[in-house]
């Protein structure tokens, strides 16, 4: 039985060793706006740019990003975007760098011009050299690399063709690996496999796999009738083939298949998908998931990266939301107690450009009235908080014996609701601290209030948002609910 919840805790005590070949990668992102007079091509209004750390560096950001420890070897060059690169590298949490700098190269550099309007890649440009690294640098890289292969728990080597897998350092890592009772996984980019013998599981997207073996690899059994012979010449246990929409298949030694298909999402920007595959992969197995486990959360993670734009990084928290059924990540992720941290939520709601609601009050026993109010609020908002009001508050509102029921069974009653994304509990009588760091965009509360009673009214208004009345559903009230119960009690 797949069991994500205890491969995900193993997977946040494993440690990649992660070696490849480093790049910036650069976003600019704008509007097209017309053709270009000099040449048929279109111009593109520049309106923001984003610097990502990519190639291998975004194998190992993925790695810490979901949990895991990366030990990160990679090659720069003596040049601005090296400097960049080695800043921002210092950075990322989870991670140990170790740095080649090699004078004769530049620092492998893509820049991407992107439509936003279209989410398309208009251009790309590169600056690099795609030619391994000369022999002194080569046991430099050896040199940084198999001391620390005894504190990884699995090995995996980016190889992005720009010269710092070289046969020779492909050579010494894998066979120091196994030597060690070490698993090595290679997302590979030469066509001859034989370089990477020895590793564990190789992992080409279908374009390369059908490149390495002369075959056509469109469907699951032309990969696994060419899988075998290239598994032989690599010496590996397994090969991985991506096949972006279509899934990913992997045939084994032994001669087994699994198929596992794409999860559905739209997708915004494939690129870095690979990495994030490679990385989710390796944690997995060094967690102890079996093939078929592995897979399940390699897909999962892809389906994440994909949906967001540039060299995307997936969290741990991400992937869970993406693997496990909704309904069993309701209270844990929408609920934030009193004082918690909402800030995450609201940064990534508004740099989504969506519209915030709020609504509160204490539902204490949750009737149609509450059901009708919240609905009516979602439906004003793309994202929609309650604010609940916690224990001691309520007590203080509503009088001894009241709440009915305690804080926490009355969010998690509300976070199973899908008009509610975020419950939030407060402390005070008022939500209007709360009011004030949300800053919604439309404050909503039942008809039986005024505008000038609604909590909050001043702060939303002054800031161009609009405070909305429902009308409320008669005969309903908790009030009313706890009397009629504790009288048929009685």
């Amino acid at each position: 039985m797949f069991d994500f919840e205890a491969i995900s805790r193993a997977m946040s005590g494993q440690t990649v060793l992660c070696v490849g070949d480093l790049m910036l990668d650069e976003f600019v992102y704008g509007e097209v706006s017309r053709i270009s007079p000099e040449a048929p091509a279109p111009v593109i209004a520049v309106r923001r740019s984003e610097i990502n750390i990519g190639g291998a560096g975004n194998v190992a950001r993925n790695i810490a990003a979901l949990g895991g420890r990366c030990i990160f070897v990679g090659l720069i060059g003596e040049d601005a975007a090296g400097t960049a690169l080695t800043e921002a590298l210092a950075k990322e949490a989870g991670m140990e760098t170790v740095l080649v700098r090699d004078a004769a190269r530049p620092t492998t550099r893509k820049v991407r011009f992107v439509s936003e309007q279209f989410s398309t890649h208009m251009l790309r440009s590169d600056w690099e050299l795609a030619a391994p690294a000369a022999p002194a640098i080569e046991q430099q890289l050896i040199d940084a690399i198999l001391p620390r292969l005894a504190r990884a728990d699995i090995v995996l080597l980016s190889d992005y063709a720009k010269g710092v897998l070289t046969a020779r350092v492909i050579r010494n890592v894998i066979d120091a690996a196994r030597q060690a009772g070490k698993r090595v996984i290679v997302d590979p980019k030469s066509a001859n496999l034989a370089i990477y013998r020895g590793a564990t599981v190789l992992t080409p997207n279908r374009k390369e796999f059908a490149e390495a073996t002369r075959s056509r690899a469109d469907s699951q059994d032309s990969i696994a009738q060419a899988a075998p012979d290239a598994m032989v010449l690599a010496d590996c246990e397994a090969m991985l083939v991506t096949q972006g929409e279509r899934g990913m298949t992997l045939v084994t030694r032994d001669g087994g298949s699994i198929h596992v298909p794409a999860l559905p999402v739209k997708v915004r920007d494939v690129s870095g998908a690979g990495d994030t595959v490679a990385a989710a992969l390796a944690l997995a197995l060094a967690a102890g998931a079996d093939w078929d486990g592995a897979l399940r959360i390699a897909s999962a993670a892809a389906a994440v990266a994909v949906g967001k734009t540039g060299t995307a990084i997936v969290r741990s928290a991400e992937l869970r939301r993406k693997i496990l059924p909704h309904a069993s990540l309701a209270a844990e992720e929408k609920i934030v107690p009193a004082g918690g941290d909402i800030d995450a939520y609201l940064e990534e709601w508004r740099r989504q450009d969506l519209r915030i609601g709020f609504t509160n009050g204490c539902f204490d026993i949750l009737h149609p009235g509450h059901v009708k109010v919240l609905t009516a609020a979602r439906s004003a908002c793309d994202r929609l908080i309650v604010g609940l009001n916690s224990d001691a508050s309520v007590m203080r509102l509503k009088g001894e014996g009241r709440p009915v029921q305690n804080e926490r069974a009355r969010a998690e009653v509300l976070a199973a609701l899908e008009a509610v994304d975020l419950v939030a509990i407060f402390e005070e009588d008022t939500p209007i601290n709360l009011i004030t760091k949300v800053r919604p965009s439309v404050l909503v509360k039942g008809g039986d209030y005024t505008r000038e009673q609604v909590v909050g009214h001043e702060i939303v208004e002054a800031t161009g948002g609009e405070v909305v009345r429902v009308e409320i559903l008669q005969g309903h009230s908790t009030t009313s609910l706890v009397a009629r119960a504790r009288e048929g009690k009685a």
